[in-house]
């Protein structure tokens, strides 16, 4: 007898021990499932994506694709003796570790490991910043404010604010609210955020679209550099019997290593030393101008507007302001990400201050004689060395929007797993096959065609401006912050929405059109010379 209540008390401590064990490893495993880890179950179908470490030496973004599991037995995932999991169904990443994840070619990512990448100061995100929206193409605002007046100087604050408060939006469709009402973040590029919104119809279709207009802007940038590179050496040595397009071809010749390149380590390099040698030759222009400042042609700057070349100046102030692109992975990567609103309030008032400073200074001096680049006003007698600094920095800024194209290209035709359109451009020794190495060198050269044919800098940033920077920095943002978070938006922010993604519509139409009548212009006036 007391042999068999020894036996039934020891039973019922049994399973109530492995009750306490499944419960406890059913909450552990709901608690590293909203943490950013899953575990690889066989009722779970876990798709680990690659990282993609697209231009990581000069972002240090980077990019994760939201995991996918098949719900089996509960909502997380399965059932564990008595207890379930109450995990998430998709893959959240709140910064505090990294997850498990694996690259297309079978070997860990080491870039995504949250502890072992070093994390970026708000300082550091905001020089990156600024390197985006004070690059060398400020140099084409004084031509803005030739067609524009003063409405010009409001556009180029009314720009600073609209893509401030758009990159402010796009991060916040980033981040849902978990079940204690915490803010964590589910997504991690503007790729994801576009396949959100267009999911579950079109899974990937808001992804495509979103590639698609980093691809033309990246390009169209390297276009811009190659043809800024000719105009500048054509006006600094007008007496060399080179053309405008022979400089061109030339500065293209010296881009051509660009299409061995592996990664942007050396390039990077000179990184620093490019935005500073702009930064003295913006100081070198001011300075200038200051010089002139008895002469300043204040009675030209009016508030009338040339309505057929003005769409094009927005175009062109948009564009120098665009850096939505990489604002997600540059989040992601600091070390205090509430420090991010404050970083982009500082960064565009300072971008708002020294753009509208320097365009009207430099216009007030040259007044209708201002030209596309403004470096071609200066006196021969510097402006030979102020050009040949600019582009140096052309030429050496120019592989960073190449190797980010380059790699799009090749991820989506490439080495897009089973839905590649081409064979792998790599082999298994990690070296560039023949195909891989043709689309790298015919892109090289489509920008040159694109310069030597269409060499009209002003034209083809407003181009460009109107049509990749509106919708990448105006609509899509307003458009996704609407789409995803419109139940938690107050009135005023549903009516700031709509009105940005209105008025950069309109914008985005206007400059297109006129810009494009303005290249076919150029193009057949080329064409009878």
């Amino acid at each position: 007898m007391a042999t068999l209540i020894r036996s039934k008390i020891s039973n019922k401590i049994s399973n109530a021990a492995n009750t306490v064990s499944n419960k406890s490893q059913a909450k552990v495993s709901g608690m590293f499932a909203r943490m950013g880890f899953q575990a690889a179950t066989d009722e779970e179908a876990l798709g680990f994506a690659a990282c993609d470490d697209l231009d990581y030496d000069h972002r240090q973004g980077l990019q994760m694709d939201i995991l996918k599991t098949d719900e089996v037995g509960g909502e997380g995932g399965g059932d564990l003796g008595d207890g379930t999991i109450e995990g998430d169904s998709h893959y959240q990443r709140d910064g505090t570790g990294p997850p498990p994840s694996s690259s297309k070619d079978g070997g860990i990512c080491d870039e995504l490991g949250g502890q072992d990448k070093p994390k970026i100061t708000a300082w550091e995100a905001g020089w990156n910043v600024t390197n985006a929206i004070q690059g060398m193409f400020v140099l084409g605002l004084p031509y803005a404010i030739l067609h524009g007046g003063y409405l010009g100087l409001f556009l180029i604050i009314f720009a600073a604010v609209v893509c401030c408060y758009t990159g402010k939006i796009l991060i916040a469709c980033l981040y849902e609210e978990n079940e204690d009402g915490e803010l964590v973040r589910v997504r991690d590029s503007y790729v994801d955020i576009a396949n959100a919104c267009c999911a579950p119809r079109f899974p990937s279709l808001g992804g495509r679209v979103v590639n698609v207009a980093q691809i033309i802007e990246l390009v169209m940038t390297c276009i811009l550099y190659v043809v800024v590179s000719g105009n500048l050496m054509y006006n600094s040595f007008p007496s060399l019997p080179v053309s405008q397009k022979s400089w061109a071809i030339i500065a293209t010749a010296a881009l051509l290593p660009c299409a061995f390149l592996k990664n942007l380590k050396a390039v990077s390099k000179f990184s620093l030393l490019c935005t500073l040698a702009h930064f003295v030759i913006n100081v070198l222009v001011i300075a200038y101008c200051l010089s002139r400042a008895r002469d300043w042609a204040w009675d030209k700057v009016k508030f009338y507007i040339d309505v057929k070349k003005f769409p094009i100046s927005i175009g062109i102030i948009v564009f120098s302001y665009t850096s939505q692109i990489f604002l997600p992975s540059l989040e992601g990567n600091m070390q205090k990400p509430s420090e991010f609103h404050c970083m982009m309030n500082w960064t565009h008032i300072a971008a708002c201050v020294l753009k509208g400073l320097f365009a009207l200074v430099a216009y007030l001096t040259w007044a209708d004689e201002t030209k596309e680049v403004i470096t071609d006003n200066l006196p021969s007698t510097i402006r030979a060395v102020v050009n040949l600094f600019l582009v140096s920095k052309a030429l050496l800024s120019y592989p960073l929007p190449f190797f980010a194209a380059v790699e799009v290209l090749e991820k989506s035709l490439f080495q897009d797993g089973g839905r590649a359109v081409f064979p792998d451009c790599y082999g298994g020794d990690g070296r560039l096959k023949a195909w891989g190495l043709s689309l790298r060198c015919g892109l090289v050269v489509f920008t040159l065609l694109m310069a030597i044919y269409v060499p009209h800098f002003a034209l083809l940033m407003g181009l460009t401006g109107s049509l990749t920077g509106a919708g990448l920095c105006f609509l899509l943002p307003s458009l996704f912050h609407l789409k995803l978070l419109w139940r938690k938006l107050l009135w005023h922010q549903v009516f700031f929405d709509v009105a940005i993604f209105v008025i950069g519509g309109i914008c985005s139409i206007s400059g297109f059109i006129h810009s494009m009548e303005g290249l076919i212009e150029a193009y057949k006036y080329n064409i009878q010379d």
